[in-house]
């Protein structure tokens, strides 16, 4: 069924994910396991949304009916509809990188303090996330109904088992199901503003920063490589970092090469903690840019929702 095998681990790691939840949820633990429980659950529920990630770009099972399945149950690890996933990412950021009609760009958060751009980053672009992505479903309301109603699906879903959580229990609704998805949401965001801040959006190889741990890299489904990610994005995860060494590798700086993400974000957001350019040197934001509308109105023609290869859409 599986179009990789190596898609039996994102597989898998959904199945840890509702283990996971289901533990801590029936077992009520003391303070000394719960946090780590927590921690876990929380970082399951970011690792699915990567997988969310690589699944609206290149989809894992060869039969769609299977992928759109497989979107309600990412849905629930995610704690967001997956075809909400499309507009803000495919369709804005990958197509307009740190444009006016790059809803994600990094020049959005503006503070002085770096650290404080790195924990609002996700604050500060979800208004233009939800504006967009509401003027795209109202345009797939009509031009593609069946990708429509795979949203009231997977909408209906999560709706449907958030209020079951909730009335059965709202502190556990909050602690294990609501929180680990606002972590994962704040993840996959923020995880923008570490891949592209500081780089060159116009340079063919120098527009995105890679973290090339090979530990980060199993976790992470090879998320770090993103550089050959924006080259080839219906390239299957599991092909990143052979593609990257054989086209990005030779003309890449150096610098969005970092071996290790931990210690770029102490370099990066504590010591020294000064917002640079990818080259080191000093890093000028450009003047604010207003947003523009990136979203087809109801009656434009819908683009390609893949934007690679291998069509993601489940209709």
């Amino acid at each position: 069924m599986l179009r990789y095998r190596e898609d039996r681990r994102s597989l898998g790691f959904v199945a840890t994910y509702f283990a996971l939840l289901a533990v801590a949820w029936v077992l009520e633990p003391p303070l000394w396991l719960a946090i780590p429980l927590w921690l876990a659950l929380a970082s399951f529920s970011w690792f699915c949304a990567v997988i969310t990630h690589n699944t609206i770009h290149c989809p894992i099972f060869h039969d769609k009916r299977a992928n759109r399945a497989f979107q309600v149950v990412l849905t629930l690890t995610y704690g967001h509809p997956v075809s909400t996933f499309v507009p803000g990412h495919n369709l804005s950021h990958h197509k307009f990188t740190e444009g006016a009609r790059d809803v994600m760009r990094t020049t959005k958060a503006r503070f002085r303090w770096h650290l404080l751009n790195g924990f609002a980053f996700f604050l500060v672009v979800a208004p233009g996330i939800v504006r967009g992505e509401r003027a795209f479903v109202r345009a797939m309301r009509k031009q593609r109904p069946r990708w429509f109603r795979q949203l009231l699906i997977e909408a209906a879903f999560l709706i449907g088992l958030s209020a079951v959580f909730l009335v059965l229990d709202w502190q556990k609704f909050l602690i294990w199901w609501y929180l680990p998805h606002l972590w994962a949401a704040f993840g996959i965001v923020t995880m923008n503003l570490l891949q592209h801040d500081g780089c060159d959006p116009e340079s063919e190889f120098n527009h995105s920063r890679n973290f090339t741990s090979p530990f980060f890299a199993w976790w992470t489904f090879n998320n770090g490589w993103h550089t050959i990610h924006h080259d080839i994005p219906g390239l299957h995860w599991s092909l990143a970092p052979a593609r990257h060494q054989e086209r990005i590798a030779p003309h890449i700086h150096p610098a969005l090469e970092q071996p290790s993400m931990a210690a770029y974000l102490w370099r990066t957001f504590i010591w020294p903690g000064k917002r640079i350019r990818y080259d080191g040197t000093p890093y000028v934001l450009p003047g604010a840019l207003t947003d523009e509308p990136w979203a087809p109105s109801p009656g434009q023609h819908i683009p390609d929702l893949s934007l690679g290869a291998e069509s993601y859409d489940p209709a």
